[in-house]
C-alpha cells in the first residue's frame, strides 16, 4: 500500500484542484489531503472565503480523496508527517515548497518520503481561486455598470 499526502488551502474548489488531487491519487493507493487551517492560509496566501471545516468537508467529498484532515496551526509541515506517515508527498505546480529541501528535512527526521511535483492544469483559464474571484468581480462590475445605464 502506497500512501500519498497532498496539501493546500482549497478555498474555492475549481478544476485545478481536482486535477491536482487526481494526479496525486495516481501516485499511490491512498490519498490523504491536509487542508490548511484558516490561520495558515492567511500566512501563506490570503484570508479564506470558506471556513476551514467546510473546506475540509468539501475536499473529503472529492472522488480521489480517501481522507481529508485539517493541518496543524503551526506552519511546519513536518509535524503532521509523523502522524500521516506518507510514502509520497504530492506538491502542486505552484506550491512554494522545494522538493529536495522537503526530502532532506524528512530524512533528518528519519522519514523516508519521496516528494513529487505535479503538473499544471491548463485546460481552462479559471484554474485558480484568485482567477475565479477576479472573473466574478469583473462580471459583477460589468453587469452593475449596465444596470446603472439602463
Amino acid at each position: 500500500m502506497v500512501r500519498v499526502m497532498a496539501s493546500g488551502v482549497f478555498d474555492i474548489l475549481h478544476p485545478g484542484h481536482v486535477h491536482f488531487l487526481e494526479e496525486a491519487k495516481k501516485l499511490g493507493n491512498e490519498l490523504i489531503v491536509v487542508v490548511a487551517r484558516d490561520s495558515t492560509a492567511v500566512k501563506m496566501k490570503h484570508v479564506p472565503i470558506i471556513p476551514e471545516n467546510l473546506r475540509k468537508e468539501m475536499v473529503g467529498y472529492l472522488k480521489p480523496v480517501d481522507k481529508a484532515i485539517l493541518g496543524h496551526e503551526k506552519e511546519n509541515i513536518y509535524e503532521i508527517l509523523k502522524e500521516i506517515k506518507p510514502d509520497i508527498i504530492a506538491i502542486g505546480y505552484d506550491q512554494k515548497f522545494d522538493e529536495k529541501e522537503v526530502e532532506i528535512e524528512c530524512e533528518k527526521r528519519g522519514l523516508n518520503i519521496k516528494v513529487v511535483r505535479l503538473s499544471r492544469f491548463v485546460e481552462h483559464d479559471l484554474n485558480g481561486t484568485r482567477k475565479i474571484i477576479r472573473e466574478i468581480v469583473k462580471r459583477y462590475s460589468e453587469n452593475h455598470e449596465k444596470d446603472r445605464h439602463s
